[in-house]
């Protein structure tokens, strides 16, 4: 990547905020070494690691990183037959504690394969950790049982040392007491002494080892101690001896594991990195954008991760539907932030970085990348802005190899305008020509009918309220800038006849652009106002329906509780007739028993009453039968039958055959409903004349209208002078017209101009059922001023 664009778009504050987030010196070495790679599947990979980092923070796992040091000048002077110092050698062994609390910590994640892949290369190293920590204390100090010979030689250090204490301990209480300058007992070159009075010297024989700075006190080993004092120093270089060799031996074993060691020094820094990454992505809500292999650029609700406070999302896209852009607009209006977050977002994508982004936000791969903004004046302030500019865009343009991202902002800024504009217009159609994607902020109102006129080069404008006289920073793609200047200046104060005089100086086609682009202006506000609108009354139809399913499905529901119900009691009322039937036959045969004809002729009926009675109580209710043919579902239904619905008590038509769930289509009037098979019965059809008679009535109206339609209808519409957007609204009725009329095909007269209205004409009918085909009239038909289309029969 180019180290100027680097410079200029602030790579490096990026990296500084991801330096701050980690927690090794290695990881910051990874940082500060951090380049943005142009090979897709190495982006995707560095994006991956970011997301697993990510997800882990995300659900409540923080990565141990602490206890972790830069042991490479440690091993290096291992390896090299040197030995490591007691601090060092604990460094080592916090090391090794924290690569094995890491490495087990890792391998206990799900979802995290490239961090888990980190994770094997984290050596273990138990054997020297153990030995490290037997040797050396928390303090950093060589313990007393590092080795059998120095607790020996320690100990006996210990036992000479209170000898020679309580030696000089009586020695100060004694009649030497008065020759002494304090009655203690000090150190002086690692030998036990005591302080005397300096015209006492001849009364305390010993050897002298130091004077106070006074002069006045002479630190004297007394004879009676010298000896010990001499064997004690023996001891203190057979202890330094030992030590040495304890330590010796314990840098041998760290230069054993070098190698490993080394790997996985390499292997936190790269997990250090990637929590770091993870770290930067949540603090700056970011998310992970989809990646494409070409050239493209797509930011939705992106801002830029260097702004303080609440920044305003801006969405940009290019190398999609075009692949230049032109952004014009007041100043301070965001245009160069705007060329800041495109460029800086590549380059944090390409470097494995997660993006201050919405969802669907999409980068390709970019093999260069390179920025022309800012004031590059030195001394002579017009010939120098223009001359600086110019010799960073021929450095460009010299540059310029693979699919490269070109931002140039105040393109053709520094010189007289008509020759700059002619400049600009010139180098954006080269960038064009050599397939870069390029973004260029100006002010030049030719460059916006430049735009206009060439494919794939698109204008883009960010938002000024005039009202306010304050920008939206909001950026607008495809509707050029207005400066606003004199609707500005009228609104600071300045006298409306100065503003009209400024006006008038204007030639017509540049007062007609500057109308037309207010006029853009205001009609995409009141576009997004209805826009806002409308998606209002959808999420209203919404909850709407919501609702009425909700209330749908409780009915019915409810309903089968009903005829569930009725059902049971039916069964009841049987069972309960059944009985007292059997009970009227046990009474009939013991009549037939006792032979009583008279008495037989009374309980016969008596029982044939009660056997009416049963008959009349067993007999359901009109909704009882009702609810018992809605359990019955009709079979067999067709589009065309006659039902109705019994829940409704409306009659109605099947439109389509039951589904694998037995709902079906049915037509209620004007109303159109599903209903399930359960809830109908077949419904006596009308009489088949009377249904041909209004069907064919129908049918020869139809005829007779679009008889009538084509007679008066005309084979061409006529745009001329029209706006885009009232062209294209009667353009769409002339469709519907000429295919109620039945006619084959018609000419749409657009005229030539700039093309503009030929463009948007030629697009909706690429799109547009109605047509079959369309091309450009011929000779004799109106040339390119008149597009025919042939007609859906």
């Amino acid at each position: 990547m180019d180290e100027r664009t680097l410079r200029t778009l602030e790579f490096a504050k990026i990296k500084e905020m991801l330096a701050e987030r980690c927690a090794t010196s290695l990881g910051r070495e990874v940082v500060e070494s951090l380049m943005p790679a142009t090979d897709f599947l190495e982006v995707q990979h560095r994006q991956a690691e970011t997301s697993e980092a990510r997800r882990l923070y995300l659900a409540g796992h923080a990565i141990p990183l602490g206890g972790l040091h830069d042991l490479r000048p440690h091993v290096g002077r291992a390896v090299r037959g040197g030995t490591l110092e007691p601090a060092d050698l604990l460094d080592v062994a916090d090391t090794a504690a924290s690569s094995r609390r890491l490495k087990r910590f890792l391998e206990e994640q799900e979802g995290v394969p490239i961090l888990n892949a980190l994770s094997r290369m984290l050596g273990t190293f138990s054997r020297l950790e153990a030995e490290i920590r037997q040797a050396i204390d928390e303090h950093g100090e060589v313990r007393d049982d590092a080795s059998p010979a120095l607790h020996d030689i320690r100990r006996a250090m210990r036992t000479l040392q209170n000898r020679m204490k309580d030696r000089l301990d009586a020695f100060v209480r004694g009649p030497a007491a008065k020759y002494l300058q304090d009655p203690i007992v000090t150190i002086r070159d690692n030998r036990f002494v005591v302080p005397v009075k300096i015209e006492y010297r001849a009364q305390v024989p010993g050897i002298v080892h130091d004077q106070s700075g006074s002069g006045s006190t002479l630190f004297i080993e007394p004879l009676a101690v010298v000896e010990m004092n001499n064997e004690l120093k023996e001891l203190a270089l057979k202890e330094r001896e030992e030590v040495q060799r304890i330590l010796t031996r314990l840098s041998s074993l760290v230069a054993d594991e070098s190698d490993s060691l080394l790997d996985t020094l390499q292997a936190v820094a790269q997990i250090d990195f990637a929590s770091a990454k993870g770290k930067l992505s949540l603090d700056l809500d970011c998310i992970e954008p989809e990646l494409a292999r070409e050239p493209l650029l797509e930011i939705r609700k992106g801002r830029h991760p260097l702004l303080q406070g609440k920044a305003v999302p801006i969405d940009v896209h290019i190398g999609i539907t075009f692949d230049t852009l032109v952004i014009t607009g007041p100043n301070t209006g965001g245009k160069t932030v705007a060329l800041k977050t495109m460029g800086l977002f590549v380059l944090m994508a390409q470097a494995g970085l997660h993006l201050p982004a919405g969802y669907g936000t999409r980068v390709g791969i970019f093999q260069q990348v390179f920025v022309d903004v800012g004031d590059e004046q030195s001394i002579e302030q017009s010939l120098s802005t223009f001359s600086g500019h110019m010799t960073n865009i021929i450095r460009i343009l010299n540059a310029l190899e693979g699919p490269a991202l070109v931002l140039m902002d105040e393109l053709g800024a520094g010189t007289d305008p008509t020759e700059g504009a002619a400049l600009a217009m010139s180098i954006l159609e080269h960038l064009h020509a050599r397939g870069a994607k390029t973004v260029a902020t100006t002010h030049y109102s030719e460059l916006k009918t430049y735009a206009y006129t060439r494919s794939r080069v698109e204008n883009a404008s960010v938002e000024f309220d005039v009202e306010t006289l304050q920008p939206t920073y909001r950026l607008l793609i495809g509707v050029p800038g207005s400066s606003n200047a004199f609707e500005i200046s009228r609104r600071l104060g300045l006298s409306p006849h100065i503003v009209d005089r400024a006006r008038s100086f204007l030639t017509r086609d540049q007062e007609r652009v500057e109308d037309l682009i207010q006029g853009i202006h205001a009609t995409r506000a009141e576009l997004e106002k209805e826009r806002a609108e409308a998606n209002r009354l959808r999420a209203e139809a919404q909850r709407m329906r919501e609702e009425y399913e909700r209330r749908y499905g409780d009915a019915r529901q409810k309903a089968a509780e009903t005829v569930e119900k009725a059902r049971a009691q039916a069964q009841q009322i049987l069972a309960t007739a059944r009985r007292e039937a059997e009970a009227v036959i046990a009474e009939l045969k013991q009549a037939l028993r006792e032979q009583r004809e008279a008495e037989r002729m009374r309980t016969i009926q008596s029982a044939r009453e009660r056997l009416s009675r049963a008959r009349q109580s067993v007999e359901p209710t009109e909704e009882e039968r009702r609810a018992q043919r809605r359990g019955e579902a009709p079979r067999g239904l067709k589009p065309g039958d006659a039902v109705r619905i019994v829940s409704l008590d409306t009659r109605g038509y099947v439109l389509t055959e039951p589904d694998a769930q037995g709902n079906l289509l049915v037509q209620a009037g004007i109303i159109k409903m599903t209903v399930s098979v359960q809830d109908l019965e077949r419904a006596e059809e009308e009489q088949p004349d009377a249904r041909a008679r209004g069907a064919a009535g129908m049918r020869t109206r139809g005829k007779g209208l679009a008889a009538a339609k084509a007679q008066e209808m005309s084979t061409e519409v006529d745009l001329r002078g029209l706006m885009v957007d009232e062209a294209l609204e009667k353009v769409d009725k002339f469709l519907d017209d000429a295919v109620l009329a039945g006619l084959p095909q018609v000419r749409i007269i657009h005229g030539k101009g700039t093309g503009a209205l030929r463009k948007a004409v030629t697009e909706m009918l690429r799109t547009d059922r109605r047509v079959v085909s369309h091309r450009l009239g011929g000779i004799g038909e109106g040339g390119d001023g008149v597009t025919v289309a042939k007609l859906q029969e």
